[in-house]
């Protein structure tokens, strides 16, 4: 009887610590890029994979595949390839390890997914509704496991698609503000939350029509805890894809612009 009680004992103990564990949640949403399309796992990156183990990760390849709402560890996701794909949030979110902070990644993707068009204003049955419910069961089941959740930030690689037409390009800028304000205030109850932003400045739709790339510019000369990102000089797989090194070099340039960001 004396040694079960000490187990229990070392339990409710080993439980107490863990609750005061702090988790660093950052939201990964998005389109192509976002997700990593041409990030076949065969080239998933093995420099500094160690710390996959330490990083948890909650994906969903929107009507696709996902990890059924639960939380695994950083790793190559279903989908695309035969050993899966990757995207940025996998160097993001070593960095951000190798910097002291306990990742979290909830990443929720589409690719050529319009913002007008798919992801939609809250409230209109589009992407969005379905990204917050299941981000709101995924906080759940980390508190659940007894972390305390800290909101750092969330990263939005989108808006090639929203250049398909002059009246998505020009209405682009009201949709994300729309979007970003209701995820900081309704959802997440944080309007101060760091917003990472970024879209393909070479797609022919930017070219052709960069009222998307100027709106995301604009939100970000506005609001101090926004940052743009730019995806110049990244290696292509083709027209619109980055290549697995390109994959990796942009989440390295998320990193450094959420550090920017917080000065």
């Amino acid at each position: 009887m004396k040694q079960v009680s000490i187990i229990l004992l070392f339990l409710l103990s080993s439980f107490g610590l863990k609750a005061q564990e702090n988790i660093d949640l950052f939201i990964w949403a998005g389109q192509s890029n976002a997700q990593g399309w041409m990030g076949d796992a065969t080239d998933y990156p093995s420099e500094d994979q160690y710390l996959d183990d330490s990083i948890l990760l909650n994906w969903t390849f929107y009507g696709k595949e996902s990890s059924l709402g639960e939380w695994t560890t950083m790793q190559p996701q279903k989908g695309r390839f035969p050993l899966g794909h990757f995207g940025p949030e996998v160097s993001f979110a070593r960095e951000l390890k190798k910097a002291g902070y306990n990742p979290a990644i909830f990443k929720y993707c589409l690719g050529a997914t319009g913002l007008a068009r798919d992801w939609k204003a809250p409230g209109n049955g589009g992407i969005y509704d379905k990204m917050i419910v299941e981000l709101d069961t995924a906080i759940q089941k980390l508190k659940g496991l007894g972390y305390k959740i800290n909101l750092r930030g969330f990263v939005w690689i989108q808006g090639e698609s929203d250049g398909d037409s002059q009246e998505n390009a020009s209405t682009y800028y009201a949709n994300l503000k729309c979007l970003i304000d209701h995820l900081r205030i309704e959802v997440l109850k944080k309007p101060d939350l760091k917003i990472m932003l970024g879209v393909d400045e070479q797609h022919k739709f930017m070219v052709e029509r960069p009222l998307v790339v100027q709106a995301q510019k604009q939100m970000a000369q506005e609001d101090k805890n926004i940052i743009y990102t730019t995806m110049y000089s990244l290696p292509k797989a083709d027209a619109t894809h980055l290549t697995p090194e390109g994959l990796v070099e942009h989440g390295k340039r998320l990193y450094e612009a959420f550090q920017l960001i917080l000065k």
